[in-house]
Parts: structure tokens; C-alpha cells; sequence
């Protein structure tokens, strides 16, 4: 067992809540047994190493021994495991894993080939939750991928990883282009861009008109600039939701979704 939080294993491990040894290592941290079957259910190659405390053991034992097919398990006491997790309760179990952003070309030469083509392109979404959250929303929309440009949060961090709740390994993340080159390589394929700003188009207006059943790659701006006149312009067409009570606005994250969901449902023709 490992009990020291001073353990250089241990150690390495923490590094991984950082951007910086992240980028350097091309590894990051997954918390808890949820998170943990998700990745072995879906993309056990990535796992690198478990750590989990014994009571964690005895609780999930049948994927703490799928686990070991695929990479060591260290026991670790509760004081370890608290200096490798970024949040206060983990679970017992923490995980190292490695990265595997797309490249932008491959994500979107997947999507425009896909039944219902869908894409999310972020603009400098900087909030871990909102990332995550969108991340889960393509994912429950049929998403095929996820286009995080530069100058948006880290995908792989820890608060990113834990809100998507395991669609991080179900769906075609690219990492750090720029958004007209994604926007290109989307219309390049065929895709229509809407960009999703208060001074678009009414968004049911276009769903009318059948606009939404077009292979579409939906651009989300900052969580509080939105879109800046340079890159609103980058897309063929902007859309708001409309809204029918007192509220200001939506959030990023759930305005995305509602976009997404939209889309899903028009070409799917629901």
C-alpha cells in the first residue's frame, strides 16, 4: 500500500490536476468508479493507472479487477489518494489516463460522414462545467464531434472530466485549432455554420424554414462575450432561442444544448 501523500508516485500522479504537466505528460486524472467504467468500457487502451483505496476495492471489485486487465491497481490509503484527486470526496478510486484529442481534419472528415452530421464548435469557452456540460449534451444529441479551439479551457482537466460523466471517451474531441480553421474544415465538408448570438435569426423561424435539417456545425462563444464580430462573421447564419418568460438570458451551457437538440431532432426528422 501506498500511505505517504509524499510518495513520488503519488506525486506524479498529483501533478496531473495542473494544465502544465497535462500538456507535458499527455496523461490526466479521472475520479471515481463511474468514471472509471466508462473508460474501461469504452476506451480501456487509454488507462495507464488505478488507485483505490481498499474499502474502494471491496466495494467495486468487479471493475476494479476489469481495471487490472488493462493496467496496474495500487492500493492507496485515503491520505494518498486525497493528495492525487482534485475534488474533497473521490470515491476511493482515481485513475491516470491518457489523452486523445482528434485531429480536427479526422473529427470533421467523421462527422460530415455521419447519418445525422452534427458538430460543436467552441470559441474561447473558458468554464470548466459549461465545457463539460456541452461535451455531454453533443453526446446525447448525436454529436459526432467537438471542436474546442484555442484559448479555451483544457479538456482534460479534472472539473471538465468529471461534468461530462464519461461522454469525454464516447465522442471525437479536437483540441486547440483555430476557430476559422474549424469553421473551414466544417464547410469544406459540406457543413452549414450557424452561430449561435443574440442577433441571429429567430431559432424556431429557422427550424420553420427547415434550415436546421441541413448537416450543421453549431458555433458557441465565450461564456461572456459571446461572439465577437470577426468571428460571427466567420458563419453562414446566426440564431438565438427565443424568450417567452422574465429570465435575461441562458447560459452557455444550456443554450448549447438546446441548439444541439434542435438540430438532432430536424435531421432526424422528428
Amino acid at each position: 500500500m501506498l500511505d505517504s501523500p509524499r510518495a513520488p508516485r503519488v506525486r506524479e500522479a498529483a501533478k496531473l490536476q495542473q494544465r502544465t504537466a497535462r500538456s507535458q505528460t499527455g496523461l490526466f486524472l479521472l475520479e471515481g468508479p463511474a468514471a472509471l467504467d466508462e473508460l474501461v468500457r469504452w476506451q480501456p487502451a487509454l488507462l495507464v493507472d488505478v488507485f483505490a483505496t481498499e474499502a474502494a476495492r471491496e466495494r467495486h471489485g468487479e471493475l476494479i479487477a476489469a481495471a487490472a486487465q488493462h493496467a496496474p491497481v495500487t492500493e492507496v490509503s485515503e491520505r494518498a489518494l486525497a493528495a492525487i484527486a482534485d475534488t474533497v470526496h473521490p470515491q476511493g478510486v482515481v485513475a491516470v489516463a491518457k489523452q486523445s484529442p482528434v485531429r480536427l481534419e479526422d473529427a470533421m472528415a467523421r462527422a460530415a460522414a455521419a447519418a445525422h452530421p452534427l458538430v460543436a464548435i467552441l470559441h474561447e469557452v473558458r468554464d470548466p462545467g459549461n465545457l463539460g456540460t456541452i461535451l455531454r449534451a453533443a453526446d446525447a444529441a448525436g454529436a459526432s464531434a467537438v471542436i474546442v479551439t484555442a484559448n479555451s479551457v483544457d479538456p482534460y482537466s479534472p472539473k471538465v472530466v468529471r461534468s461530462t460523466t464519461g461522454s469525454l471517451f464516447h465522442i471525437d474531441v479536437s483540441v486547440g485549432a483555430s476557430t476559422a480553421d474549424a469553421v473551414d474544415a466544417a464547410r469544406a465538408l459540406g457543413m452549414q455554420v450557424l452561430a449561435a448570438d443574440v442577433s441571429g435569426e429567430d431559432l424556431t423561424a429557422l427550424q420553420a424554414a427547415g434550415a436546421l435539417a441541413l448537416p450543421t456545425a453549431w458555433l458557441f462563444g465565450n461564456e461572456a462575450r459571446g461572439l465577437d464580430r470577426a468571428t460571427l462573421a466567420l458563419a453562414d447564419r446566426a440564431a438565438r432561442l427565443p424568450v417567452y418568460g422574465a429570465a435575461e438570458s441562458l447560459n452557455l451551457a444550456t443554450a448549447a444544448s438546446v441548439c444541439l437538440y434542435q438540430s438532432a431532432f430536424a435531421l432526424r426528422g422528428v
